[in-house]
């Protein structure tokens, strides 16, 4: 999961984005609202974050312009004192849900999980074959037995299985689970998959996880 982060205070993007990184998830912070927009409609993200008092461009004009080119994109705007002509405006505008400064990360992380929820037809369990993942919990079974994986692991494979018996190249795994900063010339995501497969593919049958050369990878039951 990828998450835009829109805030012009610095030190409280940066809080939210560790939290979030500290959770299993990819965030990419930016702190003016033009950077906001070239980043919302250019790049593939689950969820952004949005605080309305922005410069350059206000988080209000942010919303309705990534609504125009992603309607279905879930928005949770944060708002300063709870003032409620900002709920009011940034509901109107199309945000999903809102949160009033100062906030708990715990409450913040609580909403996104909710949002990322309702997008995804309110289930939280992902199933393949006889692999499970509950993307709430974060527990991930095979076969009835249960299987540790780190955050970097569960991204990994929750992206996976959101796109199970497609081909998926590296290119889109990094985009959905590391930030825009991630240095695409890296290996990590090969050794990442390798990790995967000795978690959920060793001692199983069949395998899963399948190298398509030239593309990528494929999260699939069925012969390739």
């Amino acid at each position: 999961m990828r998450i835009l982060v829109v805030e012009d205070e610095k030190k409280v993007a940066s809080f939210i984005k560790k939290g979030l990184q500290q959770e299993g998830y990819a965030a990419d912070t930016v702190h003016d609202g033009d950077e906001a927009v070239h980043n919302a409609i250019s790049f593939d993200y689950d969820l952004i974050v949005l605080d309305l008092m922005l410069p350059k461009r206000s988080g209000l004009d942010v919303l309705r312009e990534t609504r125009r080119h992603k309607p279905k994109l879930p928005v949770l705007v944060l708002t300063a004192k709870g003032s409620l002509e900002e709920k009011v405006a940034g509901l109107d505008a199309g945000a999903d849900d809102y949160l009033a400064k100062p906030f708990a990360f715990a409450e913040l992380s609580a909403r996104i999980r909710a949002l990322l929820r309702r997008g995804k037809h309110q289930s939280t369990w992902l199933k393949l074959a006889d692999l499970e993942m509950d993307t709430a919990s974060r527990q991930v079974h095979r076969a009835g037995q249960t299987i540790d994986l780190k955050l970097k692991e569960h991204a990994l494979l929750e992206f996976l299985l959101r796109h199970a018996h497609r081909p998926v190249t590296r290119t889109m795994i990094v985009e959905h689970v590391w930030d825009i900063h991630f240095d695409s010339i890296s290996n990590v995501v090969d050794v990442h998959i390798n990790s995967l497969r000795n978690k959920i593919d060793r001692g199983f049958s069949p395998p899963l996880i399948h190298t398509i050369r030239g593309v990528g990878y494929m999260l699939t039951d069925r012969s390739t």
